[in-house]
């Protein structure tokens, strides 16, 4: 087992030097893995309430990291948040742009993501997300309702041509099928955003993997899951979303 985590921990090193000289917050820092929001671009410095959080981010509304603003704009086409196009590659279809938009609301919305926040040294953020243990069928339905759609990348991170202000497809690079990209949901999800999730084993409901759809009506299921890993890091055992991934 220690042998397996010292493994574990090498290869976890390595894809945070590939992905943005990530450094995990300090041991000191540990207290405030839940309930909190990322030291980045438009997130709030605290959780609060927000009532009137638009559409797909409204799961979030008893208590976000998000603003109403930043709700709306995440719906667009091309947010002025990020200037990123999803359509970069022609239309894309609706059934697949709501999993974006969905993990959108997650990214800038969620106070539950701490026992996966890690220090960044970036323009733009000072953290980032790493190997989120995210509920096997939220990536299943995203790579099956988007496997059709275009794009012109497997790494969305990076590599864009900014030339014009917004993202458009490198030189040379072909508008393909995401199944062309993606040949499994796990490359899709793991590979989309450098590692920012890693597909759990698990399932919506274990206690064990974050949700990126939940009712809100039945409360915020990753709470429960933030919890379970926050405590697994205090009490120094494997965490990152390797336990139950």
């Amino acid at each position: 087992m220690d042998m397996a985590w010292q493994m574990m921990q090498l290869l976890l090193l390595a894809l945070v030097t590939a992905s943005g000289s990530a450094q995990p917050r300090s041991a000191q820092a540990r207290t405030d893995l839940l309930n909190v929001c990322m030291n980045a671009k438009h997130h709030k410095a605290q959780p609060s309430p927000e009532d009137e959080l638009y559409g797909q981010c409204s799961p979030w509304k008893k208590n976000a990291c998000c603003t109403a603003n930043t709700s709306q704009e995440l719906h667009k086409d091309t947010s002025r948040l990020y200037n990123f196009n999803w359509d970069h590659c022609g239309k894309m279809e609706p059934a697949c742009k709501r999993h974006f938009i969905q993990d959108a609301c997650l990214y800038e919305c969620s106070p539950n993501l701490g026992p996966w926040i890690w220090q960044v040294n970036q323009s733009w953020r000072k953290e980032r997300i790493l190997n989120v243990p995210l509920c096997k069928e939220d990536c299943e339905r995203w790579w099956e309702d988007c496997r059709t759609s275009y794009t012109c990348k497997s790494n969305w991170h990076k590599g864009w041509n900014w030339t014009s202000g917004i993202n458009e497809c490198p030189a040379r690079a072909l508008c393909r099928t995401f199944e062309s990209y993606f040949p499994t949901p796990a490359a899709l999800c793991e590979g989309l955003w450098s590692h920012s999730f890693k597909v759990s084993n698990y399932s919506g409901g274990s206690g064990r993997c974050i949700q990126m759809w939940f009712d809100s009506a039945q409360g915020n299921a990753n709470e429960e899951v933030a919890k379970f890993y926050a405590a697994t890091m205090n009490a120094g055992a494997p965490s990152h979303g390797i336990i139950g991934s």
